[in-house]
């Protein structure tokens, strides 16, 4: 849930998403990170629907060449998951013993999942946050996700021929990727950190640097795909082309213009909804900027829509500005992938052994 940079090897990122499986691979370099490989191989639609793996064959396939096309012989990955089957939380707990800890933190976790449902059907992790000495407290991070869909992903990456050593939530990784990439900022500047996938949407708000609220909104890249779809009456296919810039089927760019702006509108909306539930229940009473990241972002005029609803400065995220890269095929896949690798950098900080 956290960065470590002590000596044991960083883990090659692979982020399996909705649209595409990206690998990253970094090494430490004197007291910095460089970028050995990075690559991206599509999946059909469809392969995953809403964060669960409907066709396994496929995104096997898609890591198996990425791993070929990037030549890397690495073995041990860290990956991660979202979704409406993952569960974050922070409370406060009175301070304890460890052994006692876990015990509370099971009977708290109990009280968030849904009805029906509770640890025989999750995966449970904890991590102190902070520990309030004077007041007797601790800040805890509670995170939880179905098994059933956390062992889909790790049967995929088995089949792979790769060791999942690490399971990570979308979210911590953007997060990861943020805290050593990050602009400098002052101690209490609020900041809601966006990425934008094809599915989902993982808004996290940090306070200096400290995040105080993680969420995945079910909102992507997608919903613009069908929007296209839907007004301009032409295939999925298309609609990506469309959405991307380019002409396809006797249709111009700037005939989408009117669905992307309606979609962006509602997203804008949606985030406003999150960040004054952020506002009402933690105590914050103005947001600095809002960061984008995610191939979503990518999106024409959606930062443009953020800035009026929010007045506030909507900049994009670039995962590499602290990493160090050689000229040629990384810049190359750099400029390509860019800030829909947020996942993949964050997940490759990861160390063997790490939690």
């Amino acid at each position: 849930m956290g960065l470590s940079f002590g000596g044991k090897k960083l883990l090659v990122g692979l982020d399996i998403g909705s649209s595409s499986v990206k690998v990253c691979e970094l090494s430490r370099k004197g007291g910095g990170i460089k970028l050995m490989k990075l690559g991206a191989v599509p999946l059909p639609p469809d392969t995953i629907v809403d964060g669960d793996i409907m066709d396994s064959n496929a995104v096997v396939s898609a890591i198996r060449q990425a791993l070929v096309e990037q030549k890397i012989k690495t073995r041990e990955v860290a990956i991660s998951v979202s979704g409406q089957q993952v569960i974050v939380k922070k409370v406060t707990l009175q301070s304890m013993s460890h052994s006692e800890l876990l015990e509370s933190v099971r009977w708290e976790a109990e009280s968030f999942f849904p009805p029906g449902q509770g640890l025989d059907s999750y995966l449970l992790d904890y991590a102190i946050l902070e520990e309030h000495r004077q007041e007797g407290t601790m800040d805890i991070l509670l995170a939880a996700c179905r098994k059933d869909k956390i062992e889909s992903y790790i049967s995929c990456v088995g089949q792979a021929g790769l060791k999942p050593a690490l399971v990570d939530l979308d979210l911590f990784a953007v997060q990861n990727a943020f805290e050593v990439c990050r602009p400098k900022g002052g101690e209490d500047e609020v900041v809601a950190l966006v990425n934008i996938g094809a599915a989902f949407t993982n808004l996290s708000m940090l306070v200096g640097s400290k995040a105080v609220f993680w969420r995945d909104l079910t909102f992507g890249g997608n919903k613009y795909t069908s929007k296209i779809m839907e007004d301009l009456g032409v295939s999925r296919e298309g609609a990506e082309e469309l959405k991307k810039g380019a002409a396809a089927e006797d249709r111009q760019p700037q005939e989408v213009e009117p669905s992307l702006s309606a979609v962006s509108d509602s997203f804008a909306g949606e985030l406003s909804r999150n960040t004054e539930f952020i506002r009402a229940n933690f105590k914050i009473d103005h947001i600095d900027r809002i960061v984008l990241s995610g191939g979503g972002s990518k999106i024409p005029g959606l930062a443009g829509v953020l800035r009026d609803r929010f007045r506030i400065t909507v900049e994009p995220f670039d995962p590499f500005g602290q990493i160090e890269r050689d000229e040629g095929d990384s810049d190359s896949a750099v400029s390509d992938i860019g800030c829909a690798a947020s996942v993949a950098v964050g997940l490759a900080l990861r160390e063997a052994g790490g939690r």
